[in-house]
Protein backbone atom coordinates (compact mmCIF):
# COMPACT_ATOMS: atom_id res chain seq x y z
CA UNK A 1 0.00 0.00 0.00
CA UNK A 2 1.21 3.52 -1.13
CA UNK A 3 2.83 5.79 1.82
CA UNK A 4 1.95 9.38 1.15
CA UNK A 5 5.10 10.46 2.12
CA UNK A 6 6.11 14.14 1.51
CA UNK A 7 6.88 15.62 -1.78
CA UNK A 8 8.49 19.26 -2.55
CA UNK A 9 7.24 19.77 -6.15
CA UNK A 10 9.26 22.24 -8.19
CA UNK A 11 8.55 24.20 -11.13
CA UNK A 12 11.46 26.48 -12.96
CA UNK A 13 10.14 29.98 -14.03
CA UNK A 14 11.82 32.21 -16.40
CA UNK A 15 9.86 34.52 -18.46
CA UNK A 16 6.77 31.60 -18.64
CA UNK A 17 4.45 32.79 -16.56
CA UNK A 18 1.44 31.65 -18.38
CA UNK A 19 2.67 28.79 -18.85
CA UNK A 20 3.78 28.34 -14.86
CA UNK A 21 -0.03 29.09 -14.00
CA UNK A 22 -1.39 26.35 -16.43
CA UNK A 23 0.75 23.95 -14.60
CA UNK A 24 -0.15 24.95 -11.42
CA UNK A 25 -3.89 24.73 -12.10
CA UNK A 26 -3.12 21.38 -13.12
CA UNK A 27 -0.66 20.34 -10.25
CA UNK A 28 -3.18 21.68 -7.66
CA UNK A 29 -6.07 19.53 -8.70
CA UNK A 30 -3.79 16.33 -8.24
CA UNK A 31 -5.39 13.41 -5.92
CA UNK A 32 -1.94 12.98 -3.95
CA UNK A 33 -2.73 14.32 -0.61
CA UNK A 34 1.15 15.42 0.91
CA UNK A 35 2.95 18.08 -1.24
CA UNK A 36 3.92 21.39 -1.12
CA UNK A 37 4.85 23.47 -4.30
CA UNK A 38 7.38 25.29 -4.94
CA UNK A 39 7.52 28.17 -7.94
CA UNK A 40 11.19 29.27 -8.81
CA UNK A 41 11.68 32.42 -10.86
CA UNK A 42 15.34 33.04 -11.88
CA UNK A 43 15.01 37.11 -12.19
CA UNK A 44 12.68 36.93 -15.75
CA UNK A 45 13.11 40.15 -17.16
CA UNK A 46 9.04 40.34 -18.17
CA UNK A 47 7.93 40.45 -13.82
CA UNK A 48 6.45 37.08 -13.93
CA UNK A 49 6.47 36.68 -10.47
CA UNK A 50 3.98 39.46 -10.23
CA UNK A 51 1.72 37.45 -12.82
CA UNK A 52 2.02 34.72 -10.61
CA UNK A 53 0.84 36.27 -7.31
CA UNK A 54 -1.56 38.00 -9.34
CA UNK A 55 -2.74 34.59 -10.11
CA UNK A 56 -2.57 33.24 -6.97
CA UNK A 57 -4.64 36.10 -5.47
CA UNK A 58 -7.38 35.71 -8.17
CA UNK A 59 -6.71 38.99 -9.87
CA UNK A 60 -5.50 37.33 -13.36
CA UNK A 61 -7.05 33.80 -14.87
CA UNK A 62 -5.04 32.17 -18.15
CA UNK A 63 -6.80 28.62 -18.12
CA UNK A 64 -8.33 29.23 -21.45
CA UNK A 65 -5.93 27.79 -23.36
CA UNK A 66 -8.56 25.78 -25.57
CA UNK A 67 -5.58 23.72 -26.86
CA UNK A 68 -4.75 22.02 -22.89
CA UNK A 69 -5.01 18.07 -23.11
CA UNK A 70 -6.96 18.24 -19.81
CA UNK A 71 -9.73 20.39 -20.92
CA UNK A 72 -11.62 16.90 -22.03
CA UNK A 73 -11.34 15.84 -18.51
CA UNK A 74 -13.42 19.15 -17.85
CA UNK A 75 -11.74 20.31 -14.88
CA UNK A 76 -12.49 23.59 -13.46
CA UNK A 77 -10.46 26.45 -12.56
CA UNK A 78 -8.71 25.87 -8.73
CA UNK A 79 -10.32 28.08 -6.52
CA UNK A 80 -9.02 31.78 -5.21
CA UNK A 81 -7.44 33.00 -3.38
CA UNK A 82 -4.76 30.41 -2.93
CA UNK A 83 -2.42 31.60 0.18
CA UNK A 84 1.35 31.69 -0.74
CA UNK A 85 4.78 32.94 1.11
CA UNK A 86 7.49 34.74 -1.15
CA UNK A 87 11.06 33.85 -0.43
CA UNK A 88 14.14 35.59 -1.91
CA UNK A 89 16.66 32.80 -2.58
CA UNK A 90 19.30 33.55 0.38
CA UNK A 91 16.09 32.99 2.35
CA UNK A 92 15.06 30.24 0.94
CA UNK A 93 18.59 28.41 1.02
CA UNK A 94 17.89 29.25 5.04
CA UNK A 95 14.68 26.98 5.01
CA UNK A 96 12.13 29.79 4.51
CA UNK A 97 10.44 31.00 7.68
CA UNK A 98 8.35 28.08 9.63
CA UNK A 99 6.22 30.40 11.62
CA UNK A 100 4.99 32.09 8.96
CA UNK A 101 3.74 29.38 6.90
CA UNK A 102 2.24 27.82 10.06
CA UNK A 103 -0.27 30.83 9.86
CA UNK A 104 -1.28 29.18 6.56
CA UNK A 105 -2.95 25.73 5.32
CA UNK A 106 0.08 24.28 3.17
CA UNK A 107 0.81 27.64 1.15
CA UNK A 108 2.98 27.79 -2.15
CA UNK A 109 6.29 29.01 -1.84
CA UNK A 110 7.57 31.44 -4.20
CA UNK A 111 11.51 32.34 -4.42
CA UNK A 112 12.92 34.49 -6.55
CA UNK A 113 16.73 34.14 -7.04
CA UNK A 114 17.07 37.57 -8.52
CA UNK A 115 19.73 36.16 -10.97
CA UNK A 116 19.60 33.72 -14.18
CA UNK A 117 21.59 31.05 -13.39
CA UNK A 118 20.08 27.99 -15.42
CA UNK A 119 18.27 25.24 -15.11
CA UNK A 120 20.57 23.35 -12.48
CA UNK A 121 21.04 26.74 -10.33
CA UNK A 122 17.22 27.42 -10.09
CA UNK A 123 16.09 24.39 -8.86
CA UNK A 124 19.34 24.19 -6.79
CA UNK A 125 17.62 26.65 -4.82
CA UNK A 126 14.54 24.76 -4.36
CA UNK A 127 16.07 21.62 -3.15
CA UNK A 128 18.24 23.31 -1.01
CA UNK A 129 15.06 24.55 0.85
CA UNK A 130 13.39 21.54 0.34
CA UNK A 131 16.23 20.06 2.19
CA UNK A 132 16.18 22.25 5.29
CA UNK A 133 12.74 21.20 6.05
CA UNK A 134 12.77 18.13 8.27
CA UNK A 135 9.80 16.44 6.84
CA UNK A 136 11.33 16.18 2.88
CA UNK A 137 10.84 12.38 1.55
CA UNK A 138 11.24 12.94 -2.34
CA UNK A 139 11.99 15.80 -4.40
CA UNK A 140 9.86 16.05 -7.71
CA UNK A 141 11.35 18.13 -10.53
CA UNK A 142 8.50 18.97 -13.06
CA UNK A 143 8.99 21.53 -16.39
CA UNK A 144 6.65 24.16 -15.79
CA UNK A 145 5.36 24.08 -19.45
CA UNK A 146 3.77 20.69 -18.90
CA UNK A 147 0.51 19.72 -17.20
CA UNK A 148 -0.53 16.88 -15.17
CA UNK A 149 -3.37 13.89 -15.11
CA UNK A 150 -4.73 13.73 -11.73
CA UNK A 151 -2.91 10.78 -10.49
CA UNK A 152 0.35 10.85 -12.52
CA UNK A 153 2.37 11.16 -8.78
CA UNK A 154 0.67 8.72 -6.50
CA UNK A 155 1.66 6.32 -9.45
CA UNK A 156 5.21 7.81 -9.24
CA UNK A 157 5.42 7.13 -5.71
CA UNK A 158 3.99 3.53 -5.95
CA UNK A 159 6.29 2.57 -7.93
CA UNK A 160 9.19 4.92 -6.46
CA UNK A 161 8.42 2.63 -2.91
CA UNK A 162 8.34 -0.62 -4.66
CA UNK A 163 12.09 -1.26 -4.37
CA UNK A 164 14.57 0.98 -2.11
CA UNK A 165 17.20 0.89 -4.82
CA UNK A 166 15.05 3.48 -7.10
CA UNK A 167 16.82 6.56 -7.26
CA UNK A 168 14.66 8.75 -9.27
CA UNK A 169 11.58 7.75 -11.14
CA UNK A 170 9.98 9.11 -14.54
CA UNK A 171 7.04 9.03 -16.15
CA UNK A 172 5.48 8.68 -19.77
CA UNK A 173 5.50 12.53 -21.70
CA UNK A 174 3.14 13.23 -24.01
CA UNK A 175 3.71 16.43 -26.71
CA UNK A 176 1.08 19.08 -25.34
CA UNK A 177 0.29 20.16 -28.70
CA UNK A 178 -0.64 16.58 -29.97
CA UNK A 179 -1.80 14.86 -27.18
CA UNK A 180 -1.60 11.19 -28.24
CA UNK A 181 1.67 11.46 -29.56
CA UNK A 182 4.72 10.40 -26.97
CA UNK A 183 7.76 12.96 -26.41
CA UNK A 184 9.76 10.33 -23.57
CA UNK A 185 8.64 7.08 -22.24
CA UNK A 186 11.80 5.86 -20.96
CA UNK A 187 15.20 6.91 -21.94
CA UNK A 188 18.94 5.26 -23.68
CA UNK A 189 22.14 6.34 -22.87
CA UNK A 190 25.01 4.94 -24.91
CA UNK A 191 28.26 5.33 -23.04
CA UNK A 192 30.52 4.56 -26.83
CA UNK A 193 28.18 7.46 -28.55
CA UNK A 194 27.53 9.30 -25.61
CA UNK A 195 24.22 9.54 -26.70
CA UNK A 196 21.05 9.84 -25.10
CA UNK A 197 17.67 9.26 -26.90
CA UNK A 198 13.98 8.98 -25.94
CA UNK A 199 12.03 6.04 -26.05
CA UNK A 200 9.10 7.18 -28.33
CA UNK A 201 6.34 4.44 -28.12
CA UNK A 202 4.03 2.45 -26.22
CA UNK A 203 5.95 -0.27 -23.49
CA UNK A 204 3.87 -3.33 -22.69
CA UNK A 205 4.66 -2.55 -19.07
CA UNK A 206 3.51 -0.72 -16.05
CA UNK A 207 7.38 -0.11 -15.33
CA UNK A 208 10.83 -0.76 -16.93
CA UNK A 209 14.33 0.06 -15.87
CA UNK A 210 16.16 2.58 -18.11
CA UNK A 211 19.32 4.68 -17.89
CA UNK A 212 18.38 8.13 -18.36
CA UNK A 213 15.10 10.21 -17.54
CA UNK A 214 14.70 13.44 -18.31
CA UNK A 215 14.82 16.38 -16.18
CA UNK A 216 11.17 17.70 -17.42
CA UNK A 217 10.03 15.14 -14.97
CA UNK A 218 12.28 13.65 -12.32
CA UNK A 219 11.38 12.46 -8.60
CA UNK A 220 14.33 12.25 -6.79
CA UNK A 221 14.49 10.68 -2.99
CA UNK A 222 16.19 12.57 -0.55
CA UNK A 223 18.66 10.47 -0.03
CA UNK A 224 20.07 10.45 -3.23
CA UNK A 225 19.97 13.60 -3.01
CA UNK A 226 21.99 13.88 0.43
CA UNK A 227 24.21 11.23 -1.02
CA UNK A 228 25.06 12.34 -4.84
CA UNK A 229 24.40 16.01 -3.91
CA UNK A 230 22.90 18.92 -6.43
CA UNK A 231 23.16 19.51 -10.08
CA UNK A 232 25.52 20.76 -11.62
CA UNK A 233 25.03 24.19 -12.38
CA UNK A 234 28.47 24.61 -14.61
CA UNK A 235 25.74 23.36 -17.82
CA UNK A 236 23.49 26.51 -17.44
CA UNK A 237 20.56 24.60 -19.66
CA UNK A 238 20.68 20.64 -21.09
CA UNK A 239 22.60 17.88 -20.42
CA UNK A 240 22.68 18.05 -16.77
CA UNK A 241 19.56 15.80 -15.97
CA UNK A 242 21.58 13.30 -18.63
CA UNK A 243 24.84 14.20 -15.98
CA UNK A 244 22.74 13.94 -12.65
CA UNK A 245 21.54 10.23 -13.52
CA UNK A 246 24.81 9.39 -14.75
CA UNK A 247 25.79 10.06 -11.25
CA UNK A 248 22.90 8.35 -10.08
CA UNK A 249 23.16 5.22 -11.31
CA UNK A 250 27.41 5.38 -10.80
CA UNK A 251 25.90 5.37 -6.94
CA UNK A 252 24.38 2.33 -7.24
CA UNK A 253 20.55 3.62 -7.90
CA UNK A 254 17.91 2.73 -10.39
CA UNK A 255 16.26 4.76 -13.03
CA UNK A 256 12.68 3.13 -13.04
CA UNK A 257 9.71 4.55 -15.17
CA UNK A 258 6.28 4.08 -14.50
CA UNK A 259 4.28 4.08 -17.67
CA UNK A 260 1.11 5.02 -16.27
CA UNK A 261 2.32 7.58 -15.10
CA UNK A 262 1.18 10.47 -17.32
CA UNK A 263 1.66 14.50 -18.20
CA UNK A 264 1.69 16.66 -21.66
CA UNK A 265 4.76 18.84 -22.39
CA UNK A 266 4.93 21.59 -24.51
CA UNK A 267 8.13 20.94 -26.08
CA UNK A 268 10.84 23.43 -26.71
CA UNK A 269 8.98 26.43 -24.77
CA UNK A 270 11.67 27.10 -22.39
CA UNK A 271 14.25 27.55 -25.90
CA UNK A 272 12.02 29.05 -28.03
CA UNK A 273 11.27 25.72 -30.10
CA UNK A 274 12.63 22.90 -30.17
CA UNK A 275 15.97 24.01 -32.49
CA UNK A 276 16.66 28.02 -31.38
CA UNK A 277 19.96 29.50 -31.75
CA UNK A 278 19.95 29.08 -27.34
CA UNK A 279 19.06 25.26 -27.67
CA UNK A 280 21.98 24.95 -30.10
CA UNK A 281 24.78 26.49 -28.21
CA UNK A 282 23.67 25.25 -24.85
CA UNK A 283 23.16 21.80 -25.99
CA UNK A 284 26.13 21.56 -28.33
CA UNK A 285 28.66 22.97 -25.44
CA UNK A 286 27.19 20.37 -22.98
CA UNK A 287 27.21 17.07 -24.90
CA UNK A 288 30.75 17.88 -24.98
CA UNK A 289 31.20 18.93 -21.53
CA UNK A 290 29.62 15.54 -19.90
CA UNK A 291 31.98 13.33 -22.29
CA UNK A 292 34.93 14.92 -20.91
CA UNK A 293 33.43 14.98 -17.16
CA UNK A 294 31.85 11.69 -16.81
CA UNK A 295 33.33 9.26 -19.58
CA UNK A 296 36.85 7.43 -19.34
CA UNK A 297 39.59 6.17 -21.11
CA UNK A 298 38.30 4.53 -24.72
CA UNK A 299 34.76 5.72 -24.27
CA UNK A 300 35.63 8.83 -23.49
CA UNK A 301 37.72 9.13 -26.77
CA UNK A 302 35.28 7.25 -29.10
CA UNK A 303 32.43 9.80 -27.98
CA UNK A 304 34.87 12.26 -28.82
CA UNK A 305 35.55 11.28 -32.09
CA UNK A 306 31.67 9.88 -32.61
CA UNK A 307 30.27 13.39 -31.81
CA UNK A 308 32.80 15.21 -33.64
CA UNK A 309 32.00 13.45 -37.03
CA UNK A 310 28.34 13.68 -36.45
CA UNK A 311 28.72 17.69 -36.19
CA UNK A 312 30.33 17.42 -39.76
CA UNK A 313 27.17 16.24 -41.19
CA UNK A 314 24.67 18.61 -39.06
CA UNK A 315 27.03 21.46 -40.48
CA UNK A 316 26.41 20.46 -43.81
CA UNK A 317 22.79 19.63 -43.10
CA UNK A 318 22.28 23.37 -41.90
CA UNK A 319 24.23 25.15 -44.74
CA UNK A 320 21.78 23.47 -47.38
CA UNK A 321 19.06 24.85 -45.08
CA UNK A 322 20.88 28.19 -44.72
CA UNK A 323 20.92 27.98 -41.41
CA UNK A 324 23.94 29.63 -40.85
CA UNK A 325 23.52 31.31 -37.38
CA UNK A 326 22.80 27.95 -36.05
CA UNK A 327 26.10 26.69 -37.78
CA UNK A 328 27.46 29.78 -35.92
CA UNK A 329 26.15 28.20 -32.37
CA UNK A 330 27.00 24.84 -33.42
CA UNK A 331 30.70 25.98 -33.71
CA UNK A 332 31.24 27.84 -30.71
CA UNK A 333 29.44 25.56 -28.78
CA UNK A 334 31.77 22.79 -29.38
CA UNK A 335 34.68 24.96 -29.04
CA UNK A 336 33.23 26.20 -25.51
CA UNK A 337 32.63 22.82 -24.07
CA UNK A 338 36.37 21.93 -24.13
CA UNK A 339 37.41 24.77 -22.25
CA UNK A 340 34.59 25.80 -20.01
Amino acid sequence: MIQHQKIYIIFLNYNGWADTIECLESVLRIDYPNYQVIVVDNNSPNNSMDYIKAWAEGRLDVWVNPNNPLRKLSFPPVQKTIPYVFYTREEAEKGGNPEIEKQFNNPLIFIQTGYNGGFAFGNNVAIKYALAKKDVDYVLLLNNDTVVEKDFLNKLVEVSQADKKIGITGCKIYYYDNSSKIWFNGGKFNEWTGRSVHIQKEIDKEVSECNFITGCCMLIKREVLEKIGLLDESYFMYVEDLDYCYSVIKSGYKLIVAHNSNIWHKVGASGEGEISEFSAYWYYRNSIKFRLNNLKNLRKIFSITFILNMRIFVILKLKIKKKSHLIRKLLSGTVDGFIK
